[in-house]
């Protein structure tokens, strides 16, 4: 749910006098214009945020009389996400109070399986501040994006945005929600995500995400996909469902496995899902990245959803029978992409 701060605009904080010129020029950002150096721009960027941020606070206490009274549309904000707000800014400031670790390895247990209210109220306590600064952050990026969306609106441009089928096992999705992961009781994964052995790769692909718990899904009304597309919807006028494929069948890899080679198939959700989707969405559209060689299953399941698929054109000049990725052979209801790009971390 939450917007990455790295696309916070720091000029648009420095107009609106949160930042100046030299806080901004005082800070390291790289050496090479050529390339990014993403350490050095991860501590700057939170550097020059927490900077606005005080400078926010400060004007907060000016206008209000008070250090803990902020602006209608903040608390408007915070009322309408906070199904996911609490938690992903509790997340983040236990990850910064233990040292970046994984939630995985904090060490109170309490907090970590989540197994004591009366614990996460403590440290809810204990590091209001910093869940107050990732709360502000995410306030910053979607009033931002709003008005970026909003603009890309008037210029007849629509967005397309990239929902990858899984999730990070650090992350506040699986630290808050667990019961929907293929986890045992200490909240080890059973299996994880991958692909097996292909043209590609002799080992297969070995992501090692966790694995829903499609049971527990089905039986919850797949009210945690319905709230994961609401989000995204919010960013997004059309939303291409990564690794498609997952939802018919997916590639379970035991855990602690050291490649891919020894996972199964196993049945997805299917038209479950998916009628869903289309049931709660119908003002959004839907891409399905189906690339590669589909099964028959895969295919049916394309056809049964409505959702077009994915013609890459590059993809029509590979060396291997690529005669499905002509122009002259693309079928009706397609998304055609000139190019695939991939970046790396």
């Amino acid at each position: 749910f939450a917007g990455n701060p790295s696309f916070i605009d720091l000029d648009a904080l420095k107009a609106d006098g949160l930042l100046t010129a030299a806080q901004l020029k005082a800070e390291k950002w790289g050496d090479d214009p050529l390339s990014v150096d993403y350490g050095t721009l991860y501590t700057s960027r939170y550097k020059v945020l927490r900077t606005a941020y005080a400078a926010w606070r400060k004007q907060c206490a000016g206008l209000y009389g008070c250090a803990y009274y902020f602006p209608d549309d903040y608390y408007a904000f915070t009322l309408a996400n906070e199904e996911w707000l609490d938690d992903y800014a509790l997340y983040m400031a236990c990850k910064r109070h233990f040292g970046m670790k994984s939630w995985t390895e904090w060490p109170d247990d309490d907090l970590r399986l989540r197994k004591n209210e009366a614990v996460l109220d403590k440290y809810r306590t204990l590091l209001r501040e910093d869940m107050q600064f990732f709360t502000y952050l995410q306030f910053l990026f979607f009033r931002q994006w709003t008005a970026l969306r909003d603009y890309v609106h008037q210029q007849g441009i629509r967005i397309i945005g990239d929902l990858p089928i899984y999730v990070a096992m650090d992350s506040a999705d699986v630290w808050a929600e667990p019961q929907f992961f293929q986890l045992d009781d200490d909240l080890v994964p059973k299996a994880v995500a991958g692909v097996p052995p292909d043209y590609f790769t002799a080992d297969g692909q070995l992501w090692g995400n966790p694995l829903y718990d499609w049971d527990a899904m089905r039986d919850d009304g797949f009210g945690w996909w319905i709230r994961r597309i609401d989000g995204a919807g919010k960013l997004y006028d059309v939303i291409r469902i990564d690794h498609f494929r997952g939802f018919a069948n997916y590639w379970a890899v035991p855990y602690g496995q050291p490649t891919a080679k020894n996972g199964r198939w196993i049945a997805g959700p299917g038209m479950d899902l998916i009628e869903r989707l289309n049931g709660w969405f119908p003002q959004l559209e839907f891409i399905a990245e189906d690339l590669g060689y589909p099964t028959p299953e895969v295919a049916q399941l394309l056809r049964e959803s409505g959702w077009p698929g994915m013609k890459v054109l590059e993809f029509a000049f590979d060396s291997r029978d690529s005669s499905g990725y002509l122009p002259h052979a693309y079928t009706p209801h397609c998304i055609c992409y000139t190019c695939l790009l991939y970046t790396s971390p």
